[in-house]
């Protein structure tokens, strides 16, 4: 599996790649959400996951630019990491375009459920990454 952390923080960055590591998943990062969105442009991701507050656009921006998209990157599945904790942050985040929502600190057993989620239900609509 193929994922995409569009995180500003590098530690958050390293916590996460080394969770992603023992799933024998490979991770490119992006420090901010634009370097994020050129990424998705030149290569295939299987999921991103991306940060809400970063320098520049922040994440929902982010989702609402890759679910514009007239390709078949649009659909790619997206779980936000943040730690905000707004009272309607899962709603903006879901109407904006994210599959998944987890609040920081992330634990790895609540990063690989909501990731296997996306992928079952993507195998049982014949959209299998």
């Amino acid at each position: 599996m193929n994922v995409l952390f569009i995180e500003d923080d590098r530690m958050n960055r390293r916590v996460v790649r080394d969770m992603l590591d023992v799933a024998g998943a490979s991770m490119m990062e992006a420090e901010s959400a634009e370097e994020g969105l050129a990424a998705l442009d030149a290569q295939t991701f299987d999921m991103l996951l991306i940060d809400l507050r970063m320098p520049g656009m922040d994440g929902i921006t982010a989702i609402e630019h890759i679910r514009a998209r007239n390709d078949a990157k649009a659909t790619v599945p997206i779980i936000v990491i943040t730690a905000d904790t707004a009272l309607d942050l899962r709603e903006r985040c879901i109407a904006a375009g994210a599959d998944e929502v987890l609040f920081k600190p992330v634990a790895m057993d609540a990063l690989f459920e909501a990731m296997g989620r996306i992928l079952a239900r993507d195998a049982q609509d014949g959209m299998i990454v």
